[in-house]
């Protein structure tokens, strides 16, 4: 097969400064392409404006998913609906979105290994494919993200760039107690956030237990504002991950 016939200079001068990356990549095995089948002029920068839009798009949606920082990647493709404890309504409910268009927030709790984090990453990325943006942490990750703010003064300045993303998730709350700087950093994004953006976290523990690992007086402030427009799952049973292993699942075999 003869290769696609090079752009004349000028030609792709004027795409480079129009900045079309993705319409030049495509355009001389198009042109060629549509010399032979005789496409109708129109169809041609139909097809290559297409392609731009397309490119672009998806350069976009991996920015989002970078700016994330979501911790494996994992999406509803390999979410089993089926073997999770959340019920099949409120699954679809949550997965059409909504709730984050409303600014409410999200609780999901409960036994480790029952799929919250999963659930909730999977959530995250079809909120970015939307053209949304998240921002993910643990509480461990959002404590030192503040900290180094605070040694600057830039605190407010770093809740205010969290939460410019429509929806901001904290992970695994509950894991391991949580001292006065973990306290307060989960308040604040919480209060900045409050009827203005989604929150959605996850814990082995409900909400009003979160006084038996931080300050109360904090925990309680934080609850308050966490829960007020928010959805709470409680997720149940054994650890998804521990029956993987037991059956052999979580890894390839060695013979």
């Amino acid at each position: 097969m003869s290769a696609a016939p090079v752009l004349p200079v000028e030609v792709e001068q004027l795409m480079r400064q129009l900045k079309m990356p993705y319409a030049r990549a495509l355009a001389p095995e198009l042109i060629a392409t549509a010399k032979v089948q005789r496409w109708d002029p129109v169809e041609v920068i139909k097809a290559l404006f297409v392609e731009e839009v397309a490119g672009r798009g998806r350069s976009m949606l991996a920015t989002r998913r970078k700016a994330a920082g979501f911790p494996t990647g994992k999406t509803f493709d390999a979410w089993d609906s089926d073997a999770s404890s959340i019920p099949a309504p409120t699954q679809q409910a949550l997965r059409a979105l909504e709730w984050v268009h409303r600014r409410e927030n999200l609780v999901v709790c409960g036994p480790s290994g029952t799929g919250k984090t999963f659930f909730l990453e999977a959530l995250g990325q079809a909120v970015v494919e939307t053209g949304r943006r998240v921002a993910w942490f643990t509480l461990e990750s959002l404590t030192a993200a503040v900290g180094r703010a605070g040694a600057d003064g830039s605190v407010a300045r770093t809740i205010t760039r969290i939460t410019r993303a429509d929806l901001i998730v904290v992970d695994d709350i509950g894991m391991l107690p949580a001292g006065q700087a973990a306290a307060e950093a989960l308040y604040r994004l919480v209060d900045a956030a409050y009827e203005r953006r989604s929150v959605a976290v996850t814990s082995n523990l409900h909400p009003s237990g979160f006084d038996t690992i931080m300050p109360k007086t904090l925990a309680t402030a934080t609850v308050d504002r966490l829960l007020h427009h928010a959805h709470i799952v409680l997720t149940e049973g054994t650890s998804l991950r521990l029956a993987e292993a037991t059956a052999g699942k979580g890894v390839i075999p060695l013979t």
